[in-house]
């Protein structure tokens, strides 16, 4: 699997959270149904806001093979405020299928990020 990471903005930038190590630290967090309509992140512009990347035809269509490959069985992970912070394509997924819920796991506490203001472009991939 590629590499990845979940961004959001930052002071001057972007912060990074290297999705390896919040998977590992959601290991152990409880698993429960989360309703779609209650992931506030479905109405943002959440694949392509704050990067050098363009909504093409061509990402997207990338983002549509992303989503037919998911493997829809692995919970989400959302921040401590309810961000999705990993699972997006799962997500998609779900609506796409037409369900109302997902498996979820979600920190109590933010994690600090691994990276802090920063482009994608910086990150080792």
């Amino acid at each position: 699997m590629r590499k990845q990471y979940h961004f959001w903005p930052g002071d001057q930038g972007l912060d990074a959270w290297d999705v390896d190590r919040l998977i590992a630290m959601s290991a152990d967090l409880p698993v429960r149904e989360v309703p779609l309509e209650g992931i506030a992140d479905i109405d943002t512009d959440y694949w392509f806001e704050g990067s050098s990347a363009v909504a093409t035809v061509r990402n997207v269509v990338e983002h549509v093979r992303l989503v037919l490959d998911v493997d829809i069985g692995y919970p989400i992970i959302l921040g401590a405020d309810g961000r999705v912070m990993d699972g997006m394509h799962r997500i998609a997924r779900a609506l796409l299928d037409g369900r109302s819920s997902i498996l979820a796991v979600q920190f109590e506490v933010q994690p600090e990020p691994d990276h802090r203001n920063c482009t994608p472009e910086e990150l080792p991939y």
